[in-house]
């Protein structure tokens, strides 16, 4: 899963990323300049190797790895009939249960579901427009020109409930959620593209299966955000082999 592309001061436009091990151990891997791959770009669901060292006292979180851009390697993509057997072992029930387990990476399936979306004010992207923008002019000597993101005039905003019984307010921060949204914008128009994503999220999700990607802020251990929405089949019984 790739979180919105986020500006800092430090390294410019970035994306955090958070992947499965083969053998299902959690992967949070930052900062990642991914619009100035190359050749090594990869998507949700495909398979990739890096080298990477540690991030630092600043990151004591212990999926965190600060990836060497220039060593990932893109491989397959998982077939979609194995993804939902895959994940199932490491879903919990809440944030809390993870929590407890000393994580900050995990998938929780929402027992019930309310997408919902708000625009943003004028300032809000004006403000994000000149940030994706300066970022945009910063660049090496190896690094490609870029065009400036266009911001999503809309914040998508999911009401939840978890196995425990505890309802949760989220904000979006998933890449995929806002591209998706742009996809249909282009076909349909805005007011169409906010009515399907509703009906996607809202229903056709929950009722198929869905999980969300949580992660903890880096300075705020106790705050979790969601950083992935999966459109992933219940596992009734998992295999033996």
């Amino acid at each position: 899963m790739k979180a919105l592309p986020h500006v800092g001061q430090r390294h410019g436009e970035t994306v955090c990323c958070a992947g499965v091990t083969m053998d299902g151990q959690w992967r949070r891997q930052y900062p990642i300049h991914f619009r100035r791959l190359r050749d090594n770009q990869f998507s949700r669901w495909q398979w990739i190797e890096y080298d990477w060292i540690a991030p630092g006292p600043e990151d004591q979180r212990r999926e965190s790895r600060r990836v060497q851009e220039e060593t990932i390697e893109v491989g397959e993509v998982m077939p979609e009939r194995e993804r939902a057997q895959f994940l199932e072992p490491i879903i919990t029930g809440s944030t809390k249960e993870a929590a407890a387990k000393g994580m900050s990476l995990t998938l929780v399936r929402p027992i019930s579901v309310r997408f919902r979306w708000k625009a943003k004010t004028e300032k809000q992207i004006a403000e994000e427009r000149a940030a994706y923008e300066d970022a945009a002019r910063q660049k090496s000597f190896l690094d490609p020109d870029l065009t400036a993101l266009n911001p999503c005039p809309y914040a998508f905003h999911f009401d939840w409930t978890d196995a425990e019984g505890k309802t949760h307010k989220a904000t979006c921060d998933d890449w995929e959620t806002a591209a998706t949204y742009y996809r249909r914008e282009r076909t349909m128009g805005a007011k169409a593209a906010l009515a399907d994503l509703e009906k996607t999220f809202g229903a056709e999700y929950p009722a198929r299966g869905m999980a969300f990607a949580m992660g903890t802020h880096s300075r705020r251990a106790e705050q979790w955000l969601l950083v992935g929405v999966l459109r992933l089949d219940r596992v009734s019984q998992l295999s033996l082999f």
